[in-house]
């Protein structure tokens, strides 16, 4: 059989798919999530079928021919092969996957990204991906762990329902930063590391006023360089404004070495951040 219809194929395909969808989740980039989980779903899909049989991946409209080139009895003059919604059907008759409308709405939003505009709706399925991934690995009786090697520990956090959405959500993008600022400074000789985090470390971990108000005269909200939950170097923070009349008005973090981005109280305490007690300016 051809070496690109194989299981090894198959499934190095699907993890490299994958791994480029974590990159894409973490990166804010939810139409590119959808676009990869579903070719990494239907490459892991191949996978597990072919591991039964061969044959469980022909596209079975029109002749034969398939059915014979996967048998290894001749080769088709055209190669075709079944899509994910049809590998997914497939797996379902096994009983190797369960009904799940999740998944479901992931692989349309992969068809629908790869033909028209993007979406944000990909930004709730990362869990859905976690989930058939670790159903298809009990398929072939493997482990998951290699398969997802540094993105494991997001992942088991993206199904850890033992956690709020708030708290799954935060420490999925907490170590989404850090491997983006792995990548980001890889390879990078250490004076050009340190010349980088140099400046971060010197400044004080202590709160000051964000300038004065024009119009009032009033401190601004009280701001501060703090250590960040997911590169350790500084990060700025900005409190609410004291008695401030904007409805809109919430606490910011923001790291500029690894891009990690929090907002409001709810998300701070998720993120386990401690902060000394803020001042009134």
């Amino acid at each position: 059989m051809d070496a690109y219809l194989s299981f090894e194929s198959f499934y190095e395909g699907a993890k490299t798919a994958a791994h480029r969808a974590m990159d894409d989740h973490g990166r804010g980039e939810y139409d590119e999530f959808a676009l990869h989980a579903g070719v990494a779903i239907e490459r892991l899909a191949k996978a597990v079928l072919v591991s039964k049989n061969p044959i469980y991946i022909a596209e079975m409209r029109g002749s034969a021919e398939m059915l014979f080139h996967l048998g290894g009895n001749r080769t088709a003059s055209k190669v075709r092969t079944i899509g994910a919604a049809e590998a997914i059907s497939r797996l379902r008759t096994l009983q190797i996957l369960p009904p799940d409308g999740q998944l479901d709405l992931l692989i349309d939003l992969r068809n629908g990204v790869a033909h028209s505009a993007g979406t944000e709706q990909g930004k709730s399925l990362l869990a859905a991906l976690a989930k058939v991934v670790h159903a298809l690995h009990d398929g072939l009786g493997k482990p998951v762990m290699p398969f997802w090697d540094r993105w494991n520990g997001a992942v088991q956090i993206a199904v850890d329902h033992q956690r709020d959405q708030t708290e799954r959500d935060v420490q999925v993008r907490i170590r989404q930063a850090r491997h983006r600022f792995e990548d980001r400074f890889k390879g990078l000789p250490d004076d050009v590391l340190e010349g980088v985090q140099s400046p971060l470390r010197k400044r004080r971990s202590e709160w000051f006023p964000g300038g004065i108000h024009k119009e009032t005269g009033r401190p601004g909200p009280p701001m501060g360089w703090f250590p960040c939950p997911a590169c350790t170097n500084k990060a700025l923070i900005v409190l609410a404004t004291p008695n401030g009349d904007d409805p809109n008005d919430n606490e910011l973090f923001g790291c500029f070495l690894c891009g990690l981005r929090l907002v409001g109280s709810d998300e701070f305490k998720a993120a386990k951040l401690v902060l000394p007690e803020a001042p009134v300016f």
